[in-house]
């Protein structure tokens, strides 16, 4: 049976860009609201020469990159361009380095080893400039009261369950929770070296730790190209909060309408005398009973009756004549 998650989201363009065009959004991790998400602190388990050694090879990697993707959009390829990408590469590693070695003889750093921490400090930002990935966030539940409050509107919005094609499995991983948000020394080296194992540690200890104070969200992260991409996921339901209003609902379930997979609909129900929540299936009929409306047929429904029924016009000296006929057929008169 595949894993099904969900993604609480707010009722707007791009919720509804999501599930209409069933495409999902790939977030930068430096936007997230916890600023520590997704910045590790490098723990320094190796010696000064070999962290030198780390940050000459992350430079140097970054920058040849960068000059290699330009150098495609230009069109150049030749062995001189190839052989200046090197030079500029390894030059650039190396003036940071000399720039770390001159500072730490400064005053400015008052410490045992102010080379180890700026050493350090300096790997930290290039571990973070190389992670170019993007994370799609879901949860396991889709009745937690705060993920609803925190991520779905304040319940004005909805909650898109997903299922895990086995093919996307390998993308999808587990937030642990607690611990610290350190990163080895000696695993970015072995990253590095391209040894079995590291690659995976190192991602874990960038992308896939978080505090313990955010257990309740149960996450689970899709890693991606960063930005609106095709889902990877298949969209199986989708559920509404307490406060979605009835046009919205119905705005989502109309537009889905004509889908080549049928989406499930579900609305959340409190629970009588507890704070829990539950998801009911959603009468979808109703609400095409009721939508979409027009305001003024009501006027169409009378228009005979108003042209026929003239408006009947009273004056005084009317009312008071009718007023004495009345008191006289009373009295027998």
């Amino acid at each position: 049976m595949r894993r099904k998650l969900y993604k609480y989201r707010e009722c707007n363009s791009r919720t509804l860009e999501m599930i209409v065009s069933d495409k999902i959004f790939f977030a930068d991790p430096s936007t997230f609201n916890d600023p520590l998400d997704s910045k590790p602190n490098l723990f320094v388990d190796i010696s000064v020469e070999n962290l030198r050694n780390i940050l000459h090879s992350l430079v140097r990697q970054r920058v040849s990159a960068e000059l290699s993707s330009a150098a495609a959009v230009m069109k150049y390829s030749g062995p001189k361009t190839q052989d200046r990408i090197r030079r500029r590469s390894q030059r650039a590693a190396e003036d940071i380095l000399a720039e770390i070695s001159y500072n730490s003889g400064g005053p400015a750093y008052e410490m045992d080893d102010p080379e180890k921490y700026l050493l350090a400090y300096e790997i930290e930002k290039e571990l973070l400039k190389r992670y170019d990935k993007g994370v799609f966030s879901l949860a396991e539940r889709a009745t937690c009261p705060l993920m609803w409050s925190h991520y779905g509107g304040q319940h004005r919005g909805v909650c898109l369950g997903y299922s895990v094609p086995d093919d996307v499995s390998g993308d999808l991983f587990k937030i642990d929770y607690g611990g610290k948000r350190l990163v080895d020394a000696s695993s970015v080296a072995a990253m590095l070296e391209k040894k079995s194992g590291a690659q995976e540690n190192v991602d874990g200890a960038v992308l896939l730790r978080k505090s313990l104070e955010w257990r309740y969200e149960r996450e689970w992260r899709l890693l991606g190209t960063r930005g609106l991409q095709d889902s990877k996921l298949e969209l199986e339901e989708i559920t509404f909060g307490l406060r979605c209003t009835d046009v919205e609902r119905y705005v989502i379930v109309k537009s889905l309408k004509d889908r080549g997979r049928p989406i499930k609909f579900f609305q959340i129900c409190q629970q009588h005398g507890h704070f829990s929540l539950s998801k009911t299936p959603l009468d979808t009929s109703e609400l095409c009973i009721n939508y979409p409306r027009r305001a003024r047929y009501i006027y169409e429904v009378f228009r005979d009756v108003s042209i026929s029924e003239k408006p009947v016009r009273y004056n005084s000296t009317d009312i008071m004549e009718e007023t004495d006929e009345a008191t006289d057929s009373r009295s027998g008169s």
